[in-house]
């Protein structure tokens, strides 16, 4: 079983958390984000430290005390430093530009694709071929960088396509005569 409810979640300072019934909301320098909990765990404020536990022993109440005290760390994580997922575009003319909440991405097709951010969601081009996505959610933010990826996802043959930074894309050799 999993013990990842056992560790606490400390927060820092300039962070406040409301808990009421079923719904936790966590508010900091970068935005506030809320979430309901389930009926099976049960959170507890001390101070700065947030402790999680299942209300029953059973396998399922224990694994989702665990995936709150992730989720809840990960909304703690957003507000007070936020997260960034880098895309880099690979292939011949392949180009992004940002302008406000619109990211124009030029991959290879005989129109532009237009992509509305969502809110929240930030996106800057330090380069034509990188784009740096920065939000306080991180299921949104991972959500937004997977639909930009779908446009072009990389192929195994030339590598060309919308890959993640961090992502290692196997290639395949090419067919022999």
């Amino acid at each position: 079983m999993s013990r990842i409810a056992n560790n606490p979640v400390e927060l820092p300072s300039g962070v406040e958390v409301k808990l009421e019934a079923q719904e936790i909301s966590v508010k900091g320098s970068k935005g506030t984000l809320a979430m309901a909990v389930n009926q099976f765990v049960e959170i507890k404020q001390d101070g700065n430290v947030l402790s999680f536990a299942a209300k029953d022993s059973n396998k399922k109440s224990v694994a989702l005390a665990g995936t709150t005290r992730s989720l809840v760390n990960n909304m703690v994580v957003g507000v007070t430093e936020g997260f960034e997922r880098k895309l880099v575009l690979n292939g011949v003319g392949y180009r992004a530009k940002a302008s406000g909440k619109t990211l124009n991405l030029v991959l290879g097709f005989s129109h532009d694709v237009n992509y509305d951010l969502p809110e929240g969601v930030t996106a800057d081009t330090p380069t034509q071929t990188e784009i740096v996505l920065k939000c306080s959610d991180k299921q949104l933010l991972g959500q937004v960088a997977s639909e930009i990826r779908a446009f072009r996802p990389p192929e195994p043959y030339k590598g060309k396509g919308v890959r993640y930074a961090d992502e290692n894309i196997r290639r395949k050799e090419a067919k022999k005569k």
